[in-house]
């Protein structure tokens, strides 16, 4: 199914044009220099296309043949191609033996005028005759002493050859074109093409994809294989799973254009992630507004399309939307392949509640400098060991975004690895506690749990041990804070959270009998203890008859760390409450 939904939106693509992608046979690739020729085969000029970008210059995109797909052997590209295939002249390499090179150079050199030769024998264009005139007469030295020559020769990029006086490449003339296609398409070995259905000769090497993060930067395969283990009957490659060169060319056209894009493409965790619909609609837009992460030094989120959605699954989404596919595709590197890391498949309708589904589940009070919603990619690098993107737990990525997508329970690695990292870094932020919160609230309510569950803002009712445990800690902290003034550098938080958590009965009596100190100090100070001696009885009265347990499980630990984040935004609602007066 994924294959064929890539299809199906290269057609899309295809048909609109407002879209500039490659009919079938081409592709887009980066052309440094280009060839002028005048119809005689003479060489006219030699053009410098680069562009540059920042202090680099990089080719311009053109369209041209399909690019062939390279190992060891010598196999030339039709039409355009690096220095040593297009004029037989090594790039200049001091670690390597230019002899050997030189000599291999023109034998790619020869297999390109041979190859081009092969394709257009009986051509009568003005350009593909340019061409091979231009070989056959050996004015290829002409190029040689060109002023642009040094930098053609230590560029080591593409080349392509252009009629004089004409806009197009000699690639891209209509006739040469249509003898590309036609070349393209053989008519022999058709097989059932396994995602069209129709007949068409299957593909022996899949184009590579560019563009997954992690993988290699020449680009890897989805469909491979490689070894004898996977083939059956004695096939090779790609005709173990028929796919039709053209369906082929469809669907990695269309991945790596979506790969390549920055409005369909989002990084979650280790999984790239692209997401296309089946018609053009909102969401296809608005999916990365609601999901992604921006860039750096772009406007942190537009919270207006996300307000927007909570407010369109309340008030109702268009049922026509239920009818309009709509698809996510999570790739994640995998030696010289690519692994699915997640693949959804549903319509607009279901995933605009799922999402809208997801940041209710999330909610919770925040400070004013916290985001008011966070991206999947700001969640999981809470998880992560020193905040950076490359310690984000591998499979939590996929696991976590399949849990938004399909609307189930966020995965209990979440909670584990959440309730993990508030131990090591001693605290819990903004971030964690949303995770922390979500996954409960969502537990809760697909289980259908009639029991009250944490909720976005401290709640005085709720004795959960683990919440009512999280509230105190909070409290003890803030009695110290009272007691040392401003110039305390180590709270208990700093030395007993992941103890508190873990084994409370013998942290806690260690931290009750320090708060009997701090209440102290703070009175032979002047000050008043009434507000927090009162505070300290209610929460200690939520606690149960049998008294501080001596473990907490998993859940009651994420309950407690949300008590805590709870009772600490409390503090610091208002002035007086900072100052620690409030009811005196």
């Amino acid at each position: 199914m994924i294959l064929k939904a890539l299809v199906d939106y290269y057609h899309r693509l295809l048909d609109d044009p407002d879209v500039d992608i490659a009919p079938f046979g081409f592709e887009r690739k980066a052309i440094d220099f280009i060839i002028i020729l005048e119809q005689n085969g003479n060489f006219s000029n030699l053009l410098d296309v680069r562009q540059r970008e920042g202090k680099k210059r990089k080719g311009r995109i053109f369209l041209v043949p399909k690019a062939v797909k390279r190992t060891a052997g010598i196999k030339p590209n039709l039409l355009w191609d690096t220095l040593p295939y297009t004029l037989g002249i090594a790039t200049p390499d001091p670690k390597k033996d230019m002899t050997k090179l030189a000599h291999r150079a023109l034998e790619q050199h020869e297999a390109f005028v041979n190859e081009i030769c092969e394709v257009f024998g009986n051509c009568n264009d003005p350009g593909i005759m340019a061409v091979l005139a231009f070989f056959e007469g050996n004015f290829r030295k002409s190029v040689f002493s060109h002023q642009l020559w040094p930098e053609l020769e230590t560029c080591a990029g593409n080349l392509s050859f252009r009629l004089q006086g004409d806009e197009l490449l000699i690639c891209q003339r209509p006739q040469v074109r249509k003898i590309i296609l036609e070349k393209t398409i053989s008519k022999a070995g058709k097989q059932t093409c396994a995602i069209s259905g129709e007949q068409d000769v299957p593909a022996e090497l899949h184009t590579a994809i560019k563009g997954v993060w992690g993988a290699q930067s020449s680009g890897a395969n989805i469909v491979s294989f490689n070894l004898d283990a996977f083939r059956s009957f004695g096939k090779k490659q790609g005709y173990n799973a028929p796919i039709g060169q053209r369906a082929e060319f469809a669907y990695t056209t269309a991945l790596n254009y979506l790969l390549a894009s920055e409005k369909q493409r989002i990084q979650v965790g280790d999984a790239s992630t692209v997401f296309w619909a089946q018609e053009a609609c909102d969401l296809e837009d608005d999916f990365f507004t609601l999901i992604g992460q921006p860039k750096k030094g772009e406007q942190a989120v537009n919270y207006d399309k996300i307000r927007g959605l909570l407010t369109a699954v309340k008030t109702g989404i268009p049922p026509t939307e239920e009818k309009i596919a709509f698809y996510v595709l999570g790739l994640a590197p995998n030696a010289s392949r690519i692994a699915v890391r997640f693949w959804y498949e549903g319509n607009v309708k279901e995933i605009k509640e799922r999402i809208a589904r997801h940041f209710e589940d999330i909610s919770i009070i925040r400070a004013s400098y916290d985001p008011e919603y966070l991206s999947l990619f700001q969640l999981l690098l809470s998880l992560a060991t020193e905040h950076k993107a490359d310690n984000i737990p591998p499979n939590l990525a996929g696991e976590l975004a399949r849990a938004v997508l399909y609307g189930t329970n966020y995965p209990r690695s979440v909670l584990a690895a959440t309730v993990q990292r508030c131990k090591a870094e001693q605290q819990i932020n903004f971030a964690q506690a949303s995770l922390i919160k979500g996954f409960l609230a969502r537990d809760a309510r697909l289980s259908e749990n009639k029991n009250k569950e944490v909720g976005m803002a401290l709640d005085k009712t709720y004795n959960n041990i683990g919440y009512v445990l999280g509230r105190l800690f909070a409290v003890l902290e803030r009695i110290q804070e009272q007691a040392q003034g401003a110039g305390l550098n180590k709270t208990i938080r700093d030395t007993y959270f992941g103890a508190a958590s873990s084994s409370p009965l013998v942290t806690f009596r260690r931290l009750q009998d320090l708060s009997i100190h701090h209440l102290a100090k703070i009175r032979n100070s002047g000050k008043s203890t009434i507000w927090l001696e009162k505070l300290l009885g209610e929460v200690e009265d939520l606690l149960p008859p049998q008294g501080i347990p001596a473990i907490l499980t998993l859940e009651d630990q994420g309950r407690f760390a949300v008590g805590y984040y709870h009772q600490r935004q409390d503090f610091f609602k208002t002035n007086d409450n900072r100052n620690g007066k409030g009811d005196e």
